[in-house]
Formats: structure tokens, sequence, C-alpha cells
């Protein structure tokens, strides 16, 4: 039996979702179980089996969730949505003992209130649960057995079951100390965005708690990223679980080989935090491997770790100053700017309001794009910033850049080909040449 599924990702990444949908339909799947359909903003739509849709569960790295869905009509009101909800048998999916969520997102709706909208939903189903059941599900906003999306546009009303649960970007093995401003799943779909494979050097200068190279080495090793979670179709009547065993089973094996393997993996990182560093080793050793060197370094002093050229990813501080270890003019210890934040891979919300109140270290930046050009010739260097004027700090030329949305925030993913002879002398003095401009590269 076929379904219909949605796998919204981070806006951006649709054209990367699709080609990994369709190498999970290829290496995991028999023909047929997943259909790769249309692309839209904000994510991918495709067609399949149980065993699709749950290897899209286990192996997608890119998508947000995994959408199941239910029914689609047109709609000019509440009641509309109400009784499209009210039809559907819920009672065949789970059960009264279950608890539930609704979640509805609309685009150029012309309902006043999103609000009622989702309360007519979960009338509906209770309703119905009510009539068939003998008895109601209650609801449970923060962890629910099962949830329910709806989603709206102009005139139509589209429902799905949501088969992943929590977001696919909550791998089970991150070490989660409050809001990281890079999720898992935009880290995978940049690497897919900057051509990285397996055997590739790859290096991240700001790796903070390792979110890049956790990431690529569970590519390189094969390892599940869903593997050590729990999925929303766990508690659906209709999942097929043997599909699951067999693909959890298959996955297992992959792990267990990926931890005999003791090779070189070619991926590296440093950060200027111990702390952050400490942080990334627990995460690789919770997510299966430990095989990745570090080093704790200031980006402007970094060398390559290869000799052959490879790619270098950066996610730096947007518009935070970053503070060198140092003292202050008390002679205090200072802390980086990673400590301050005390989080993963990015900011508190109270760090992040702080990053955007301050203008970006010029300094740093260009010290960090003289370090790029004068060592890593042969690079392809790969920086996401909200800072559209990155480059001129740099002062490099983007051989390519690409609008990502981290969370709400947009974002550029800019691409430095570091070619030879792309540095310019500086004049005796030592001072930059004013004529080098974004002229330092190609």
């Amino acid at each position: 039996m076929s379904f219909d599924f949605f796998a919204p990702c981070p806006r951006g990444l649709e054209a990367a979702l699709a080609a990994e949908l369709a190498e999970t339909a290829q290496r995991r799947l028999p023909p047929g179980a997943l259909q790769v359909g249309a692309e839209v903003p904000g994510g991918v739509h495709f067609r399949g089996s149980w065993a699709g849709g749950i290897a899209a569960n286990l192996h997608s790295r890119i998508a947000s969730r995994v959408l199941l869905k239910i029914a689609q009509r047109p709609y000019r009101s509440e009641q509309d949505i109400y009784a499209l909800a009210r039809e559907q048998q819920w009672e065949k999916w789970f059960s009264a003992n279950e608890t539930i969520r609704i979640d509805i997102t609309a685009i150029k709706s012309p309902l006043r209130s999103l609000e009622f909208a989702t309360l007519r939903v979960k009338d509906a189903i209770c309703d119905r649960m009510r009539d068939k059941a003998g008895a109601r599900p209650s609801v449970d906003t923060a962890y629910p057995d099962v949830r329910v999306f709806a989603f709206l546009t102009a005139n139509e009303c589209t429902l799905y079951l949501d088969t992943s649960g929590e977001p696919l970007f909550k791998r089970g093995w991150r070490l989660d100390k409050g809001a990281a401003p890079l999720r898992e799943n935009l880290a995978a779909g940049i690497l897919r965005l900057t051509g990285w494979t397996p055997g590739t050097p790859l290096y991240d200068p700001m790796c903070g708690s390792g979110t890049f190279l956790a990431e690529a080495a569970q590519v390189a090793l094969d390892i599940a990223p869903g593997l050590d979670r729990r999925f929303g179709f766990e508690s659906l009547k209709q999942a097929d679980m043997a599909a699951w065993r067999h693909l959890k089973s298959e996955a297992n094996t992959a792990r267990n080989l990926a931890q005999s393997k003791t090779g070189d993996l070619l991926i590296y990182g440093s950060d200027i935090s111990d702390v952050m560093l400490e942080k990334a080793r627990a995460n690789f050793k919770r997510a299966g491997f430990g095989s990745v060197t570090l080093k704790q370094l200031d980006a402007r002093n970094m060398t390559p770790p290869s000799a052959a050229p490879g790619i270098l990813v950066a996610n730096p501080p947007y518009g935070e100053r970053i503070e060198v270890r140092g003292r202050n003019a008390r002679g205090e210890a200072r802390p980086t700017a990673r400590e301050r934040r005390g989080d993963e891979d990015g900011a508190s919300s109270e760090g992040f309001r702080r990053a955007k109140d301050e203008a970006p270290d010029a300094e740093f930046f260009q010290a960090f794009g003289d370090t790029l050009k004068q060592r890593f010739t042969g690079w392809r260097a790969f920086v996401l910033t909200s800072d559209r004027k990155l480059p001129g700090q740099l002062r490099l030329r983007e051989a390519a850049k690409t609008p990502l949305y981290n969370g709400a925030l947009e974002c550029r993913l800019f691409r430095f080909d570091l070619i030879a002879g792309s540095v310019r002398q500086r004049p005796a003095g030592g001072g930059a040449n004013p004529a080098a401009g974004n002229d330092d590269a190609g």
C-alpha cells in the first residue's frame, strides 16, 4: 500500500533533500518503496510504502519531519475544516488512550484566527473518537503520543499525521545545553551543498560542539542519524513495525561495522575554546565514533590539517565580537565568545540578542581572510553568515552564494575558491593594501 508523504526542511535545502531521498530509495529500499515527487518551498513531496516513510525518518539528515497525508479538501471557514477532520477515521490510527497535539501552519489563509482553527481540528478528532470508541484522547502539547498537522493555503486544507515525533534534527546524541543557532539538519544540508564526500579532507576551524564534524563523520561511517531516538510512527496502529525492525537491524549492523573502523576519516576541527572542544568530544562519543582530530587554537592561526586540499566549512558567530582568550583591562581572564554563550554551537537567547547589537569584529575577519589566502591554496571555503558584507570583511571575492534560513534568520552560504596567486603583496609597512578590495581571490 502506498501513501503520500511530505518532508519539510530548512528553506534553501529542498533540492538537497530531494537528492538525499532519492539516494535513500536507491541504497536502502526495494524499487517503488520511495518515489521522490515535487520540490516546493520548505520541503519535498514523496510517495511510497511504510518502509519508505520509515527509511526517510531513519536516514534523512536534512528533513525536519516526515508527514503522512491523511486528507485534502477546499475550505472557506473553520466549520469546513472541522467537517474534514471529523470525517477521518482517526480510530484506525490511534486509540483514545494516546495523547494528541494539533499544529496548524498557513499561507495566505483568509481565517482570522489560526488558534480557533486549531481548536476546531482538536474538537473534530475528539468528537470522532468519542463516537467511535466511547472516549476521547487527551491533549498534551509538550510530549504527545500523536501529532496532527494541518496546512492551510488560501483555499485548501491538508491534514497530516506526523510520523517523526520530535523534530528529526534531534538525533539523540547531542548534549543539549541551550538553544543552538545551527541545527543538525541545516549543518547536514550545508555539507551536501559544499559537495563534500567521504575521503575528502574536511576542516571546521570554529567547530564549537562539532555539529558539522559529527554529521560528516556519521556520513563517512554510514551511521544512520535516527538510530538512537524514537519516532512518532511507533504510536500509530497502521505502521509497518516489521519494516521498522528490518531497517533498524540493518542500521545497527552498519554502525557496529563503523565502530570497528580505525582509519583516518580526514575530518578535522579546531576552536579557541577548550570548553567547546570537550563538548564536541562528548558528542562524538555519544554519536558512535571518536576518530575526529580536534585542536584548540585561534582560527587566525590555523594551518591546513592535511597535505591534500579539501573543504573548509565554518559558522562564525553572527555579528558578535569574537574575543581572543586573554586579559581585559582589569587583568581578569576574558572568556571566549562561545564560552560566554554557554551552549552548543551557538547562542543562548541572551547571547543571540547581544549578537544583534554588537558590530562584527572587522580585525578578526580580515585576519581570518588573510590566513585563508596565505595558507589554504587549493581549498574551497564555505562560510555561513547572516552578514552579507562578510566577503568584503574577509577581502575575498565569493565564487557563489546560496540563500539559506537558519530558523527565521536569513543567511548566506558563501563559497570562496582559494586559488594560487590570489594573495597580493603588502606595502613595506605591513598595512593592508587598500587596492586589494575584493580582488584578492577568484
